[in-house]
């Protein structure tokens, strides 16, 4: 893994638990696509709206084909769906990270 996609979301927090499933649903379609999926995290204390996930990728070039079977994927379109129709995703910011090797 070369690239990590850390996707900062934040939500709506009154609507936790349909984010939470939105995230739920993403922890099977995502390795199914081609992500190294890091994980899913939920606000826990202090801010109530800021969650985020983390996906690894061997390359840029991998992200962007990952990204092309993510939309063409069943589950991944309805998923995406779901958060379009709840609107428990008020904004979502993708930056891409480097691990620090010794």
């Amino acid at each position: 893994m070369t690239v990590v996609c850390c996707i900062r979301y934040v939500i709506d927090p009154f609507q936790r638990e349909a984010f939470e499933d939105y995230a739920r649903n993403w922890l099977t379609i995502i390795p199914a696509c081609g992500g190294d999926l890091l994980g899913y995290f939920m606000p826990y204390e202090g801010t109530n709206d800021v969650a985020l996930a983390m996906i690894g990728f061997e390359s840029l070039a991998a992200y962007e084909a990952y990204r092309a079977r993510l939309k063409a994927h069943p589950l991944g379109a309805a998923n995406f769906r779901m958060a379009q129709e709840k609107r428990f995703i008020q904004c979502e910011r993708r930056t891409f990270l480097t691990p620090v090797a010794a």
